[in-house]
């Protein structure tokens, strides 16, 4: 059972994310911003309004990572609670709800210097051997796709994380 401290203020993020695998590369983004910053992230992002979320991992794909991808399958939800503050909102954490899809590059040339706009917060993408990703290097999403394209499967209890360092 999820335990909440009536001290903690709440932020829900919705996000899409795509997990893009090349000869053993995982796809990802070098973070600017956020409770995830100085780590590795997986392309995706918020879903705007009026927009799907397949919607969201393919435009999310093209400002972060500079790639066109074609989605082939929903893989599932993870949920993720982390401390972070967010002083405009007056929140403490962020429940952080992942939607996961496979995708497969189409086009596009890599963004190692994507185009700046305010909500940007990718500092450019790259390809990494999916055996340098840790737990110290990458969000908890990065994680959790390593661990999906290892034994697909995702967990099903959000996962707390109560020690989160941002860096």
């Amino acid at each position: 059972m999820l335990v909440l401290n009536e001290n903690e203020k709440w932020h829900r993020h919705l996000g899409a994310y795509g997990i893009c695998v090349y000869e053993e590369k995982l796809l990802v983004i070098q973070k600017g911003t956020g409770p995830y910053r100085g780590r590795y992230d997986l392309p995706g992002g918020t879903v705007e309004a009026n927009e799907s979320l397949t919607e969201a991992v393919k435009r999310e794909c093209m400002e972060e990572a500079g790639i066109n991808v074609y989605i082939t399958k929903n893989i599932g939800v993870c949920d993720y609670l982390i401390p972070y503050e967010l002083p405009k909102r007056g929140t403490s954490h962020i429940h952080h709800v992942a939607v996961f899809y496979l995708v497969q590059y189409l086009a596009g040339q890599l963004a190692t210097n994507p185009e700046k706009f305010e909500g940007q917060d990718s500092l450019g993408a790259l390809w990494v051997p999916m055996n340098d990703i840790t737990p110290d290097n990458s969000s908890p999403l990065v994680v959790q796709a390593i661990e999906w394209l290892n034994t697909e499967q995702l967990l099903l209890e959000a996962q707390r994380l109560d020690d989160w360092v941002t860096l």
